[in-house]
């Protein structure tokens, strides 16, 4: 409406108040919180495209300068200072915000030039990039463009309306025009109108200078005009000084708060551009010197990437030295639009005892930074990962600052993951040697980790596991799928034993039994193979079974009805006597005493027992816990083998020598403990074996001081003879 008053007219812009439309139906992120905003009379009101956001009254003073100044009504007042104090995490984000702003400026252009009928005339000749400016001493930094400029009526629309997006007003302009978006438009990435006010954070004063690209009539150039404000009330248009040199396109200028001085240090902002700008498609100059000098290798067709650029892109993104391992390039369309370039490291830093490695994949969209190091696009155990994902069409809070759909994230990770698994797999095939020897055992711990975290990948993470066996030579690697190419047509299982190495697994005496059925047993080392076994339970719907299980079926071993009826060892009702000796003995220590035949070169050894693995974790956390509060082990089962001479020197002891008896009982179930892995400490064996020692030292004197007696018996016998002979 229009009211006539003397000199002065006032225009009411809008009639809307602002906090009752104020980011309709847009979820957005206000220091982690999502916030949806409703009307004053509880109703949700309409898309941010068919009402205005903002509230304005405008004051024409009608002066010879043209300056036109507006006021802000209390309600934006508010929602300014929510823009520009509380949305964003970090000030800095400011640069990468306005900067983006700048780049969309030069697509606009780029793309009316392209498909429009009108052409620009204005500064034909100004190459189309973004300047920066920093000056500490006047403590401004300036970001100039030379895209499409800015008229009168756009900066009343774009910069005096919050949440009013010129980009996404465009794009629609566009669409409605029957020109189509086209590749070029792909890479604007203004959506929410807010970044703008984001300059706000760090200035107490901003200034607008801009030259539309297009002339306002035929043959008359356009306007130089310049916007002010301070952002707490008001802002002025008005036609900018002859004395102030402006080509095509904007430049914002930010008078910097006294405590943001940091942002006109040169230094500093060159750190920012790099973190959050470093791949925007227009050359990006600073204080005259070219900041973005890295091609955005990831939105380059693979096949057109050379292994030298691999190599520069992978030592920028993972900010390393060596040469990957493996890259992973690759495009996909659904759940939505996606360009990834992964990278596989030749090492990781964990192994040396440092600390937890971080996420090592960066999430863009439109080649502008939105998360570094992203926890949510990969899972933990893929942290050894490097590269960038970046996805055009990827919801973003208003901050865009993160991810905004969870479950479209979710979807996105899970296709990550299933390409980067296939590209491992494919691995496996065309370079065994490199995957076994240089990628599974830097990396293959981290495979494990996911098997025992990541249930959905199990199975085909389970497939690049690779392990040593009681059939391979030491070093030689096999995998699941070999090893079940080799078991018998009658085993339906998977066998394996844990143990601290090789040489330790080839001398258990839970192999005894294997060894005599001729049946592979895979030897697993590191504490999370445990776990890893554990939680797969199954393959290839064989079950995994430790060796150290009680309940094993291997069928008769060869010649074991020859051994059984040879008369060797004790008799049944020998071995059944001593069996509920060592069950009183020992009671407690032992739930069950039994014989077994699975032995052949030790004499006993305890089954389903805990896993050593287990036991030690379990024990650490008690140590937390406090002082003497270790969890005991619970009772065991112990199998002897009644064939073994110290189990039968054990029966013939444990009634001429009870005490000695004993000592031996404790001694063999301490040695079936050391065996399982699962000793506390075996210090507290010192004194029994002290014991044992003694016994043959005693034994050993008492036999020598015997032989003594007898040769001097033997040595006076023969005196007497040779004198009986003399005589």
């Amino acid at each position: 409406s229009m009211a006539a008053a003397a000199s002065t007219t006032t225009t009411t812009i809008t009639t809307v108040p602002a906090y009752q439309v104020a980011f309709q139906n847009i979820n957005s992120c206000v220091n982690g919180s999502s916030i949806r905003f409703h009307s004053s009379r509880g109703r949700r009101m309409s898309s941010a495209g068919q009402v205005a956001l903002m509230s304005t009254t405008a004051t024409d003073t009608n002066t010879n300068s043209g300056t036109t100044k507006m006021e802000f009504q209390a309600e934006t007042k508010q929602l300014l200072d929510i823009v520009t104090h509380s949305l964003y995490t970090d000030k800095e984000v400011f640069l990468r915000e306005l900067v983006s702003n700048a780049s969309d400026a030069l697509e606009k252009l780029r793309h009316l030039r392209a498909v429009s009928s009108q052409q620009s005339n204005v500064d034909p000749d100004v190459p189309m990039e973004i300047r920066i400016s920093t000056d500490d001493e006047n403590n401004t930094i300036t970001i100039t463009d030379t895209g499409v400029g800015l008229t009168r009526k756009e900066m009343m629309d774009n910069l005096g309306t919050i949440a009013r997006s010129g980009s996404k007003n465009f794009l629609k302009e566009q669409e409605l025009a029957q020109e189509g978006i086209g590749d070029g438009l792909t890479s604007i990435i203004g959506k929410f109108g807010v970044g703008f006010y984001s300059a706000f954070m760090v200035g107490s004063k901003v200034e607008v200078r801009s030259k539309s690209a297009y002339e306002e009539a035929e043959g008359e150039k356009p306007t130089p005009l310049l916007w002010c404000s301070e952002g707490i009330g008001s802002y002025e248009i008005s036609e900018l000084s002859p004395e102030v040199n402006q080509v095509r396109g904007a430049s914002i200028v930010i008078h910097l708060k006294e405590d943001m001085a940091e942002y006109a240090d040169a230094s500093r902002v060159e750190s920012i551009l790099k973190k959050y700008s470093n791949f925007v498609t227009f050359p990006i100059f600073l204080n005259g010197k070219r900041v973005n000098t890295m091609d955005a290798v990831w939105s380059i067709e693979p096949n057109k990437v050379t292994d030298e650029m691999h190599s520069e892109f992978y030592k920028y993104v993972a900010n390393a030295f060596d040469e990957p391992l493996y890259n992973l390039h690759f495009r996909v369309d659904a759940p939505l639009e996606m360009k990834a370039l992964l990278y596989v490291p030749s090492f990781h830093t964990e192994k040396y005892g440092m600390e937890r490695m971080e996420p090592g994949v960066s999430l863009y969209s439109r080649k502008v930074l939105v998360l570094s190091k992203s926890t949510d696009i990969v899972p933990d155990w893929m942290r050894f990962v490097k590269g960038v994902v970046d996805s055009e069409d990827l919801p973003l809070s208003i901050s865009r600052e993160k991810p905004q759909d969870t479950a479209l994230i979710k979807k996105l990770r899970g296709a990550l993951t299933r390409k980067f698994i296939s590209h491992l797999t494919s691995m496996v095939k065309k370079s065994p040697d490199q995957y076994k020897n240089e990628f599974f055992p830097e990396f293959g711990h981290f495979l494990k980790e996911g098997i025992a975290q990541d249930y959905e990948f199990q199975d085909k993470l389970a497939k690049l596991l690779y392990f040593e066996s009681s059939k391979t030579v030491a070093g030689e690697m096999t995998n699941l799928n070999e090893y079940i190419s080799r078991c018998p047509a009658e085993q339906k299982d998977i066998y394996y034993l844990c143990s601290p190495n090789r040489e330790l697994a080839m001398e258990s005496p839970y192999l005894e039994a294997f060894d005599k059925s001729d049946r592979e047993v895979i030897f697993v080392y590191s504490a999370i193979d445990d776990f890893v076994m554990t939680n797969l339970s199954k393959f290839e719907g064989r079950n995994l079974i430790s060796a150290e299980k009680s309940n094993i079926d291997l069928g008769k071993d060869k010649g074991g009805d020859e051994e059984e009826d040879n008369g060797s060892g004790l008799s049944r009702v020998e071995a059944q006597e001593l069996c509920e000796w060592l069950q009183t003995t020992l009671k407690d220590k032992v739930a069950k005493t039994r014989v077994t035949t699975r032995l052949s070169g030790s004499p006993a050894v305890i089954t389903d027992h805990e896993s050593g693995a287990l036991r030690r974790m379990m024990r650490l956390v008690d140590t937390k816990a406090g002082p003497g509060l270790s969890q005991k082990l619970p009772l065991q089962t112990l199998e002897v083998n009644p064939k073994h001479p110290i189990i039968v020197g054990l029966n013939t002891v444990k009634t001429s020598q009870p005490e000695l008896a004993v000592i031996l009982a404790d001694q063999i179930l301490d040695n079936c403990f050391v065996a399982a892995g699962i000793m506390d400490d075996s210090r507290s064996m010192l004194p029994r074996l002290n014991d044992i020692l003694l016994c043959l030292v005693n034994d050993a004197k008492s036999k020598a001081s015997s032989n003594t007696v007898v040769e001097d018996n033997d040595d006076a016998s023969k005196k007497q003879d040779q004198v009986e002979i003399e005589k």
